[in-house]
């Protein structure tokens, strides 16, 4: 383009940047030369230049997931209302190569990246190839790297539900959790244990305890093993509201009404909570939220702005409905058999 218009590359790199001061010719004979090779301006092309290209990146695990989906909507939303724009990595979940993908965000010059994939915890390899790049937030921990967390305070999930159980008489109480040895598998039941000490109750232990796989079938499948086993249940704290939703169609396939026999809580108030027959006690994690705070803090440190030393963990409330025995205002007024709430 420069041969053509006669001018240095210099010349054309501040033009088409919006930059330098060349006189009316010299800028047409940029023009035409640009319309010749059909250069088209674009955020890659002019971070050649600026060393930045406005954008940043996005890696997340099924965005179509409940979750992470509210998660990075509200995480885009924010990005956009600043500026700038985002590129998002989908990837596979477990066995993943998570480093592959910061590789080609680092490709296309983003100027940060957002990891909203709790697969990638398990990756051994993500913190050396993530180090040194680019400022990076994360909702999970990346193993061999320091890096800001933003999140939700997943002890007090199960703290706040445990309380509730407990203040409604339930010490028997099984567990349908998220994948074991995820983050927030183990500061849940942590947290359910913690309220369990609280009232001096010994905490669920192993038998009562069966791992999901935080879908709707696999709530349904480790209720169904988690009834075969502890039969004696009074109460179930589920990891998530998708998985109790099958745990509740268990239990009525066993005979069990709920709350009549069974008390049944939740965790995240997905929007289908309220709905499920009985409407679904669950504990509310504030995704949007945490989309929007975490690339508040990515954007700052993107323009220089030093990195925190302490995790932001956003509060989480508990949302009672039906299906622990609270009566709602406006909610159905019989349980999952039909009996009289």
């Amino acid at each position: 383009m420069a041969t053509k218009a006669g001018v240095s590359f210099q010349t054309v790199s501040k033009v088409l940047n919006g930059g330098g001061s060349v006189s009316p010719a010299t800028l047409e004979r940029i023009r035409r030369a640009a319309e010749e090779v059909g250069y088209i301006p674009n955020a890659l092309a002019r971070g050649l230049v600026t060393r930045g290209t406005k954008t940043v990146g996005i890696i997340a695990a099924d965005p179509s997931d409940h979750v992470l989906g509210r998660f990075v909507v509200a995480a885009e939303v924010e990005a956009r209302r600043r500026g700038w724009a985002t590129v998002v990595a989908n990837v596979d979940g477990f066995g993943s190569d998570f480093g592959r993908y910061v590789e080609v965000l680092s490709e296309r010059r983003v100027d940060g990246i957002l990891m909203a994939a709790p697969q990638a915890e398990h990756d051994p390899g993500l913190g050396e190839r993530l180090r040194g790049r680019l400022p990076v937030v994360s909702l999970h921990t990346i193993q061999g790297l320091r890096v800001p967390l933003v999140g939700s305070n997943h002890v007090e999930t199960g703290l706040l539900a445990g309380r509730h159980l407990i203040l409604h008489g339930h010490h028997t109480v099984g567990v349908v959790s998220g994948t074991f040895g995820r983050h927030v598998t183990l500061a849940r039941m942590k947290g359910l244990a913690r309220a369990f000490a609280e009232a001096g109750l010994e905490a669920p232990d192993n038998r009562l305890l069966e791992e999901g796989d935080w879908t709707t079938p696999g709530g349904y499948l480790a209720t169904m093993r988690l009834l075969d086993r502890a039969p004696r249940l009074t109460a179930l704290f589920v990891h998530n509201d998708y998985m109790a939703i099958g745990a509740i169609r268990a239990l009525y396939e066993r005979g069990l009404a709920v709350p009549g026999d069974i008390a049944v809580v939740g965790c995240d108030d997905a929007p289908v909570a309220p709905y499920t027959v009985p409407s679904l006690t669950t504990v509310r994690v504030p995704f949007e939220d945490t989309g929007r705070v975490a690339m508040e803090l990515l954007l700052r440190m993107v323009a220089g702005g030093a990195a925190p030393t302490t995790s932001t963990l956003l509060p989480v409330e508990l949302v009672a409905r039906a299906s622990c025995g609270c009566a709602v205002a406006g909610g159905p007024t019989t349980d999952s058999s039909g009996k009289q709430l």
